[in-house]
């Protein structure tokens, strides 16, 4: 590997944090680039330099200046409107083309970041390349099994999320049995196991009707893992719970656990399953 840090574009959550620890911790120089109004405190504190998310030209004259090995985006940011990604890029791309990225969706703005980043000579890795230890193995999981029921929603489920790829929307959905309860959309996963446990509430939140089903969280056919894998910790154990549900099913080797010890142990805790599954549309891009 090529002498030089490696930079750390980070957003917001936890992952950006435990990457940078687990970076430092195995004695990699690293730079961290935070970008304002996303990034945990704890971080921001750490964080070798603070922009603003749009400032492409003080990005791109920082990462000159650190001449990092290779780049790493983290994190959860939301997406700016359409005008100011398209002011911010045009200044570094013709407009034509950016117009071309922006208004085909979220995996495109993506995308078109590392497009940006590679052009100007960056290597760009995935936290997942450089913290594999976070990410699910195949053997992964907790002392419950799913039942009959479960492994029929799994299945159903996963079929959901392949047939939904196209359409570049959420990476999780809630079955329960044959019955698909929710589509993660751009509120993301918890936000969307909430209104699960809303719906399952009577109308004066005194009896709840039958619990029971799976959160099936999956990257999506040719999501680039880079810069967008599905991410999972003991706050989604929570929120499962809380929502009634029987457990949870990722993607073996395309999923971060955060705080994997804590994140079983909260599943066993609670009383849910939490296991990895294979995606097979996924198989080619992960050998």
């Amino acid at each position: 590997m090529p002498a030089g840090p490696i930079a750390v574009l980070a957003g917001a959550g936890q992952l950006p944090i435990q990457l940078v620890n687990h970076l430092e911790r195995t004695g990699q120089e690293v730079r961290v680039l935070t970008f304002r109004g996303f990034a945990e405190a704890e971080l921001q504190r750490r964080a070798h330099a603070t922009v603003d998310l749009l400032d492409l030209k003080t990005i791109m004259s920082t990462l000159e200046g650190w001449r990092p090995q290779a780049v790493s985006l983290v994190g959860a940011v939301r997406r700016p409107g359409f005008s100011a990604l398209l002011s911010a890029y045009s200044l570094l791309r013709n407009m034509h083309e950016v117009k071309e990225v922006i208004t085909r969706g979220d995996d495109q703005v993506l995308r078109g970041a590392v497009m940006l980043l590679e052009e100007r000579g960056h290597r760009v890795v995935g936290a997942h390349e450089l913290a594999p230890d976070l990410v699910a193995a195949r053997t992964l999981s907790g002392t419950r099994k799913p039942g009959a029921d479960d492994h029929e929603a799994i299945a159903l489920g996963l079929d959901l999320l392949k047939s939904l790829s196209a359409f570049d929307i959420g990476q999780g959905a809630v079955i329960a049995r044959r019955h698909v309860l929710a589509i993660e959309g751009p509120e993301g996963t918890d936000r969307m196991m909430r209104r699960v446990m809303k719906m399952r509430q009577s109308w004066f939140g005194l009896r709840r009707r039958e619990e029971g089903g799976v959160l099936i969280k999956a990257a999506k056919r040719g999501q680039d893992l880079r810069v967008d894998m599905p991410t999972i910790g003991p706050r989604t154990i929570v929120e499962a719970a809380k929502a009634g549900l029987s457990g949870i099913a990722i993607g073996a080797g395309s999923t971060f656990v955060l705080e994997q010890e804590k994140t079983l142990l909260t599943a066993d805790r609670l009383g849910l399953f939490l296991i990895a599954v294979d995606l097979p549309w996924m198989e080619s891009s992960l050998a």
